[in-house]
């Protein structure tokens, strides 16, 4: 909603009282605790229950990896808005044993018998968000099996026990998670299996009521102990492809059983000595990297954190990456995106000349190198005694996905397929057995060769904006690992998006609770429109490691029902 200059400033009046009272000892006044520092291992993650689970791996004798898939299986049963195996999953390891880092790309397809064609035949001019349409390949349980496969220790068998127990004995919701569970009901409930599978008496479970997925239990048994073609080959698969042919829907058995992860190569931007690594496309990450390569030339440092210098260049760049994401990033197996030089300084360069520190464009043009904001996430981070270290991110996309949810088993499917474009003309543009743009997107840091930072932001195209604010707010404003996370943030809304739509009038900023009138009136005075809009600021998870002292640091923020524990 918009709000007059006197209700901005009557706002900020009661912020700037509500800071007064809560000042603390030690850190910023806006931190919500003080980083966690363990010498073994650390997990972070948006629930509590999963963050045990996975530091119980850790210390059963597991190694990042199988804790990172055993938080992230238990994420799937305790906060099915953001994720599942219904859904998809990237990952970035570091390897301890070979020193490098790896790209896990678990990302589905389309249906093969579904065109772009029946969609503009059937009258469609966008890919409806919810029922059989938007469903792709879920790709999430063929990425652990990956990860496991290349990387695992323990039995997978005694990686997902602890949430099959949960799944069978329950376990209580926790706050946030009842709040967007109960907003997910009304949408999803004409799909068949959903109500019967995910609400209690036609309704969602409320804040620390029991839970209990009985047949998920079932499923992820099965799993267990047939691995990943128990998931893709066996009666899951098979329940899946009926399911979704008697209900309107074209994915099939054979895109199930043929579907596969893709082991992809990092990238990275350096930043003031910071080597920061997204994967590329048919992700956003490389939006943060142009991001940051196009506020490196500026000195953010002196601009100070919150200012109108800071807010309006972060803005600009933002609009202008994201008029290139808007553009190339895609499948690559469907179109050959132009990484390197999107991510190069060179790019850089020439695309910041179009910034005016002045005056807020309404529009940018994409560049020439010779996309949706309702996705939520989960996000784990997970790092061992032995120095391996996982960044994890998995979703439905749309919270609880598109409610289509076969029988018996459990679980949702995701409603990725949305952000297809129907544009015969996109690179981004729908094909059958294509993967679509995806929002979700893992990061990490090392300097000097070494890993310094595991770390992500949740919440649809907040995440490349999230990414940046987290590198500036460590590496230009000097704060520690939780303050980071917990700082006021910034979210532009409005640029063109990978689905075809075009932005105008410049778009809006979203500004937390924190912001002064001062920077406001500025902001609203170099031509930028300005809301307070709630909660869609994403949720970050992150682990620090410090060479110096062998210890870990793990940061997990107040915005979600979240811990970071080590021990």
């Amino acid at each position: 909603m918009r709000i007059s200059k006197l209700s901005v400033f009557l706002f900020s009046l009661f912020l700037g009282a509500q800071a007064m009272a809560a000042d603390r000892i030690t850190g910023k006044p806006f931190a919500t605790r003080s980083e966690v520092i363990a010498p073994h291992g650390m997990v972070a993650s948006s629930h509590p229950l999963a963050t045990q689970i996975g530091l119980q791996i850790l210390k059963d004798g597991g190694n990042a990896i199988d804790a990172a898939i055993a938080t992230n299986a238990a994420l799937g049963l305790m906060e099915p808005t953001g994720n599942g195996i219904g859904g998809d999953l990237y990952a970035i390891v570091w390897d301890a044993e070979s020193q490098q880092l790896y790209g896990l790309n678990a990302s589905g397809r389309s249906p093969k018998s579904l065109s772009r064609e029946w969609f503009i035949e059937n009258g469609y001019t966008s890919i409806p968000p919810y029922g059989p349409l938007p469903v792709s390949v879920p790709g999430a349980v063929d990425g652990w099996f990956e990860l496991h496969e290349r990387f695992g220790s323990l039995p997978m068998t005694a990686i997902l026990q602890p949430t099959i127990d949960y799944a069978r004995n329950g376990h209580p919701v926790s706050e946030l998670i009842a709040y967007y569970w109960n907003l997910s009901v009304p949408t999803r409930s004409e799909y068949p299996g959903f109500v019967e599978q995910y609400t209690i008496d036609g309704r969602a479970p409320r804040k620390g009521e029991i839970w209990k997925n009985p047949n998920l239990a079932n499923t992820l048994e099965q799993i267990a102990q047939g691995g990943r073609d128990a998931f893709y080959k066996g009666d899951i698969a098979r329940t899946i492809a009926e399911y979704m042919q008697a209900n309107g829907g074209f994915i099939t058995y054979e895109d199930l059983a043929e579907h596969e992860s893709e082991w992809v190569e990092p990238v990275s931007t350096n930043y003031r000595g910071y080597d920061v690594w997204e994967l590329p496309p048919n992700g956003q990450g490389i939006a943060a990297l142009q991001m940051l390569n196009l506020m490196e030339p500026y000195d953010i440092a002196a601009m100070g954190f919150g200012s109108a210098d800071y807010v309006h260049l972060f803005t600009e760049a933002k609009k202008v990456a994201y008029e290139d994401r808007a553009r190339f990033y895609a499948d690559s197996s469907f179109y050959d995106s132009p990484v390197d030089h999107l991510i190069s300084k060179e790019y850089a360069a020439e695309r910041g000349e179009l910034i005016n520190m002045e005056r807020a464009a309404r529009s940018y043009p994409h560049g020439d190198p010779a996309v949706l904001e309702q996705g939520d996430t989960i996000y784990l981070t997970t790092a061992d005694a032995q120095g391996n270290m996982v960044s994890l991110i998995q979703s439905n996309y749309r919270g609880m996905g598109s409610g289509m949810t076969p029988p018996g088993l459990g679980f949702s499917l995701q409603d990725r397929g949305e952000l297809f474009s129907l544009d015969a003309d996109h690179p981004n543009r729908f094909e059958p057995g294509k993967r679509p743009f995806h929002t979700i997107i893992p990061a990490f840091v090392t300097k000097d060769g070494k890993p310094w930072m595991s770390f992500g932001v949740m919440g649809g195209g907040m995440q490349p904006q999230g990414h940046v604010q987290i590198v500036v707010n460590m590496i230009d404003f000097g704060m520690n690992l939780q303050e980071a996370g917990d700082a006021p943030r910034i979210h532009h809304t409005g640029s063109s998006e990978p689905t075809g739509e075009v932005m105008s009038d410049g778009g809006v900023i979203n500004l937390e609770s924190g912001f002064d009138y001062e920077v406001i009136r500025e902001l609203m005075g170099r031509g930028h429109t300005i809301e307070f809009a709630r909660g869609p600021y994403g949720g970050y998870q992150a682990i620090l490691r410090d060479h110096e002292q062998g210890v870990y640091i793990g940061a997990s923020e107040s915005r979600k029902d979240g811990q970071a524990a080590g021990y």
